[in-house]
């Protein structure tokens, strides 16, 4: 990783893009990609395109997810206490004590998940965190100096927490799941276009919004593009830190390269070349299987438009949904290089089908 792209990858991981609200996120990435695209388009709800080779017929995408987790207000009481519902996978039970920032009309407004000191909570009987229990403070004394500031029932909230490095090999910090995805696939566009690379296809470069409210954002723009192929990077669980059970979650560790899925949406020509890509330029991978779904915009690829030939390519990493989730840097560069690598293996016009 050099400069550009440090600085690149620690600009985009600190930005505040909450489901729904992806768009200063989405324009530092965009920024990034431009010099190494043909073409772009965004869609009406943020999802951002970067497209190489835009007039050829036959299209490939390789995509990622651009929002985070977040909290939107719900409820101001006449004390100036905020209650918050979840906007995605947020997790009640890891909020207490963190700081926040509120994104109200005025701007950016500090606050803090408070919560009862352990001397008065009662032991195990006492409160658990939820919806009902958890509240914000602003350093406001009443709903009316709340609204002063700018904050209204609905206004969008995200954890203050910014990128760090730990023992020069994980990157540690919030919304990894997934801007990770969008650093990696914009460094497979940046290394096409500065090593000379020519694909003979339509390459669409996907920055998706919404995934963690449905894979929203996946669902409408294959729609728009149309694609005959899709490599989609997320992240998966590493199993290896404590309370994880590897007969559920299966068995990956960070740090041994990408985890390739077996799945029904995951098309198993297209896997085989991921898998023998791998092989050939000993990039270290790893295996999972899902039963029924991905539960990655993997889906909203495969089962659109008559069936998009789909594979998943996923990023161990550590405690998914926190603020504090982790990545080795090693499997940041495989995942880059596997996707960079698969491509020059797809041909144009190819034909997936099993059997004719």
């Amino acid at each position: 990783m050099d400069q550009k792209s440090q600085e690149f990858l620690y600009k985009y991981l600190n930005a505040n893009a909450p489901t729904g609200f992806e768009a200063e996120g989405q324009q530092i990435w965009l920024d990034y990609v431009r010099p190494y695209i043909d073409e772009y388009f965004v869609d009406n709800y943020g999802t951002v395109v970067g497209v190489v080779n835009p007039k050829a017929d036959y299209k490939v995408v390789i995509e990622a997810h651009a929002d985070e987790i977040a909290w939107y207000v719900n409820y101001i009481d006449d004390k100036g206490y905020l209650y918050v519902v979840r906007n995605g996978g947020s997790d009640f039970e890891i909020a207490p004590s963190m700081r926040v920032k509120i994104h109200g009309e005025k701007g950016v407004v500090n606050g803090v998940f408070g919560w009862p000191a352990i001397h008065v909570r009662g032991g195990k009987e006492g409160p658990k965190p939820n919806a009902e229990k958890l509240t914000i403070d602003v350093g406001a004394h009443s709903k009316e100096e709340v609204e002063a500031l700018g904050i209204y029932v609905g206004t969008v909230i995200t954890f203050d927490q910014d990128l760090m490095e730990l023992n020069d090999r994980y990157l540690c910090g919030r919304a990894l799941d997934n801007r990770i995805g969008g650093f990696m696939i914009a460094e497979v566009a940046r290394r096409l276009k500065e090593g000379g690379d020519q694909l003979p296809f339509g390459l669409y470069i996907v920055n998706a919004v919404q995934e963690e409210v449905g894979l929203n954002g996946a669902k409408m723009v294959t729609e728009s593009i149309k694609p005959n192929v899709a490599i989609v990077t997320d992240v998966c669980h590493d199993t290896q830190s404590p309370l994880y059970s590897k007969v559920k979650e299966g068995d990956f560790t960070a740090g041994k390269g990408p985890v390739l899925t077996i799945a029904p949406a995951v098309h198993n020509k297209l896997l085989k070349i991921l898998m023998d890509t791998a092989k050939e330029k000993e990039i270290p991978f790893q295996r999972a299987a899902s039963s029924r779904f991905t539960g990655t915009d993997t889906d909203a690829f495969a089962f659109s438009n008559g069936g998009v030939v789909s594979a998943l390519i996923s990023l161990p990493l550590k405690y998914m949904h926190t603020t504090v989730e982790m990545t080795h840097k090693e499997d940041v560069e495989h995942v880059i290089q596997l996707m960079l690598e698969s491509l020059k293996k797809i041909e144009d016009q190819q034909d997936f089908r099993y059997f004719k």
